[in-house]
């Protein structure tokens, strides 16, 4: 009971923090007054940018608002945009709340693909190896008793593969089969040592990262249909497209010749796992 008040005092403390973020804002730029001086009301960046409108994007017009928004304040506050932006993911990630690409496009979007795709690594490396801090601080139990199908199958599988443990996480890292959010809990309960883990996420994600900061840099420059097809975007994708691929591939054909991951479907249960779940009902 103790260790779960301890999170919740944490989880609360963080929430508190980035909403006091979002809501005090330093005076922002004002927009350019195209019409000269016909007496039209400048709009300054507090109108615009509401606090009411800062909240995690949960599809691609919320996020490209949300874009539009940062970006525009980013030229005069770079440092608060940052602060804010590693604040909000590093929430994410560090209390295993989905939604990692959304916020990987938005990195693309305001710091442009080679900043946002170093923000995104060191982000997510540093989110989820809070999440397996707190994880293995305050919620090995609770782990353990709420996925006690998932955890005995990975625990399995770790033992399998414990000759050859990183590559075995960086191939759960390039083909999904459980949820990053769900191995960045788990891997505590596991006993996987954390130097393995904090350099199996950071080389892991790195595709993951650059495809959804890539994507979210293409999206911020798109404006109308005729941009979709130009050479420039269509080589970006096609970039896009083998960074997916290759490594994938190697680490595939890999898995084949030295992993065990027989049994594992991608939602991290194998089906002895659903035959048990099926007789329970």
């Amino acid at each position: 009971m103790r260790s779960l008040a301890g999170l919740v005092a944490i989880v609360a403390a963080a929430s508190v923090h980035l909403y006091l973020l979002s809501t005090h804002l330093p005076p922002g730029p004002k927009q350019p007054d195209t019409e000269g001086e016909d007496g039209i009301e400048i709009i300054t960046m507090h109108q615009f940018f509401s606090p009411s409108r800062l909240k995690f994007p949960s599809d691609l017009d919320e996020l490209r608002e949300l874009a539009e928004m940062l970006k525009f304040y980013n030229r005069e506050h770079h440092g608060y945009v940052l602060l804010l932006f590693c604040s909000a993911y590093l929430y994410k990630q560090s209390f295993a709340i989905p939604g990692s690409s959304f916020l990987n496009m938005l990195a693309g979007a305001i710091f442009g693909p080679w900043e946002g795709l170093v923000l995104a690594c060191l982000l997510t490396t540093s989110g989820s190896t809070f999440c397996f801090l707190l994880s293995s601080i305050f919620g090995k139990q609770y782990v353990a008793h709420l996925f006690p199908d998932k955890v005995s199958l990975l625990q399995r599988k770790v033992e399998e593969n414990r000759s050859s443990l990183f590559f075995f996480l960086l191939f759960l890292r390039f083909f999904p089969m459980t949820p990053n959010w769900f191995l960045n809990i788990t891997c505590p309960v596991l006993n996987i040592p954390m130097p393995i883990f904090f350099f199996s996420v950071f080389i892991g994600l790195i595709p993951y990262n650059f495809i959804c900061v890539r994507t979210g840099s293409i999206l911020s420059e798109i404006s109308s249909l005729d941009d979709i097809f130009s050479w420039t975007t269509l080589a970006q994708l096609l970039a896009i497209a083998l960074m997916a691929l290759v490594p994938g591939a190697l680490i595939k054909h890999y898995s084949k010749a030295h992993l065990k991951v027989d049994g594992m479907d991608r939602n991290g249960t194998s089906q002895a796992g659903i035959e048990q779940d099926r007789k329970r009902r």
